[in-house]
């Protein structure tokens, strides 16, 4: 899909003259706080807000699937995202979990690619939606942008390269643990997940990850409610993260 077609499908705005204002809830707020744009000045910034499409996905859609050939690059301001592939059994694959200022998309220029991918709001999001022709000119025009780019692809590639550590070296049981403490909040609850969601993540069946969600509730490290599981016993869950596949 061109990318024209695709902006127009997330229900592209008209670019007009900047008027949005410098609050945290407008386009140029949301631009403003990435790491993305640190060093541009007002003026630059006006500049990308007016090439930058603005739009909100509902929990749940997918806005990217595979086959679409529209170059975009996507910043996410706002929600989360899950990049996933669907497996020959139909098992889904989950291979990136986004969160607020993350940068992904279909786009030669970074090397990134989202071949046989689907990109889908696993909560409500606000995106920033830039063509390739708009990233190829800020690229070569303002290095400050060129330089952030690579520091968040270079992290991204990190993010990969740790999840493919725990894949080839963990046990389910493992790289279940390493992902409830990922997701902890403050209170030591995981919310909003369900066993579904949690199995794609780790890239496993849903009743394998029940059963190992049951054994930690069985040894009193986890407590489990409806979709929210509370961690009673850290350290311990830390050392189930820690162990290697035997």
């Amino acid at each position: 899909m061109p990318a024209m077609r695709l902006l127009g499908r997330l229900g592209r705005r008209p670019r007009e003259p900047h008027a949005d204002g410098a609050g945290p809830n407008t386009k140029i707020g949301y631009l403003t706080d990435t790491d993305l744009f640190r060093g541009l000045d007002d003026a630059e910034m006006d500049e990308v807000a007016r090439m930058t499409t603005m739009t909100t996905c509902k929990s749940g859609r997918v806005f990217y699937t595979p086959g679409e050939s529209g170059e975009v690059l996507f910043i996410l301001k706002k929600g989360s995202v899950q990049l996933y592939r669907i497996a020959p059994d139909g098992k889904r694959l989950v291979i990136g979990a986004l969160r607020a200022g993350a940068v992904f998309g279909e786009m030669g220029l970074i090397g990134q690619g989202m071949y046989d991918t689907f990109a889908e709001a696993s909560e409500d999001c606000t995106l920033c939606v830039m063509s390739r022709s708009d990233v190829e000119m800020l690229v070569a025009s303002k290095p400050a942008f060129a330089i952030g780019l690579l520091e968040l692809m270079g992290q991204r590639l990190q993010d990969i390269e740790s999840t493919l550590e725990r894949f080839a070296f963990r046990s389910v049981a493992s790289r279940l643990a390493s992902l409830l403490l990922a997701l902890r909040d403050a209170n030591d609850e995981v919310c909003g997940l369900s066993h579904q969601n949690l199995a794609d993540r780790i890239g496993t069946h849903r009743e394998t990850a029940t059963r190992a969600l049951n054994d930690f509730r069985g040894a009193g490290i986890i407590e489990i409610g409806r979709e929210r599981i509370h961690i009673v016993d850290v350290p311990r869950l830390q050392a189930l993260a820690d162990e290697a596949e035997a």
